[in-house]
């Protein structure tokens, strides 16, 4: 019995949809938590078992986690709370329902950074490897997918690169760093729960192609889009009080300018590249088949 957390989310719906094609085969039954089950995709109704409720739920997680062998957590971070209380208090019920039920394994979403010496001051980051070390604590055999941005934050500048042809972020316009689709998490985490034969502890890298910097993006963009877009800096500070402005909670603000800050300063080039940590969605595919349209419709 596999339990998937987030199962309508970005990166929740392309591990349930490749979940629902292999697991079959492999005699796993699925389990999903999920608040609205509506949102679930038309192939999964009948074919998974529903808790309704949210995974912060200590009620919700003892019905969802009896009778698991593994968990796929992923934490949608709330932006009205502290960041220790967004990651590490969410997730604290969990970690009690693991023990109670006694779940082998578990497959958890989190960052890059780990062992890095911007790992303790990188805001968000730093609040998500803290959650790694609560999960890890229960004994349950645990992998925590270490990412860097998602391609898929783009998406949030959709409007901007179609009316202005500008996208933004706060870090150095040449500063390369490894880019991920969340398709290629997905695939990582369905790799993991599907063969459970790991053990202990540990990091799993999904680095997407090669790195990339905001200049580059920019240029692909402009291939792919056939208009022109350009990078535009934002200052920290700006970007502060944007967050701000948006009704975010001052502390996970901070969170967010100190994990951007760490960003530009090197906090995902701590792992190499290798067969095993590249994934295989580029940039150019990504852009596409999902920006593309995003912008053009």
């Amino acid at each position: 019995m596999i339990v998937i957390t987030g199962p309508t989310g970005n990166i929740g719906r392309h591990l349930l949809s490749r979940l629902l094609e292999s697991a079959p085969a492999a005699g796993e039954e699925l389990r999903v938590i999920v608040r609205d089950p509506a949102r679930l995709p038309d192939a999964a109704r009948g074919r998974v078992e529903v808790v309704t409720g949210s995974h912060a739920d200590a009620v919700v997680l003892d019905r969802a986690f009896e009778g698991a062998d593994a968990v796929f957590w992923l934490v949608p971070p709330d932006a009205s709370l502290t960041p220790y209380d967004a990651y590490s208090g969410f997730t604290r019920p969990a970690t009690e329902a693991l023990v109670a039920h006694g779940v082998g394994h578990v497959v958890g979403v989190s960052a890059l950074g780990r062992g890095t010496p911007l790992a303790d001051r990188a805001g968000l980051v730093t609040a998500s490897l803290a959650m790694d070390d609560l999960i890890a604590g229960t004994g349950v055999a645990y992998r925590a997918l270490a990412n860097p941005s998602f391609f898929e934050n783009l998406l949030e500048e959709a409007d901007s690169i179609r009316e202005k042809g500008v996208f933004t972020d706060s870090v150095d316009a040449d500063r390369r760093a490894p880019f991920v689709a969340v398709a290629d998490i997905a695939a990582a985490a369905a790799g993991l729960l599907l063969d459970r034969s790991w053990t202990g502890t540990g990091s799993v890298p999904v680095l997407g192609p090669r790195d990339l910097s905001p200049n580059d993006l920019a240029r692909i963009m402009t291939e792919q889009l056939g208009r022109p877009v350009r990078y535009e800096r934002q200052s920290f500070d700006e970007l502060y009080t944007t967050l701000v402005g948006y009704g975010l909670d001052e502390a996970f603000a901070r969170g967010v300018v100190d994990m951007k800050r760490a960003k530009d300063e090197g906090l995902d080039a701590g792992v190499v590249r290798t067969p095993d940590t590249a994934s295989a969605t580029g940039f150019e595919q990504w852009c596409a088949r999902t920006l593309k349209p995003a912008v053009l419709s």
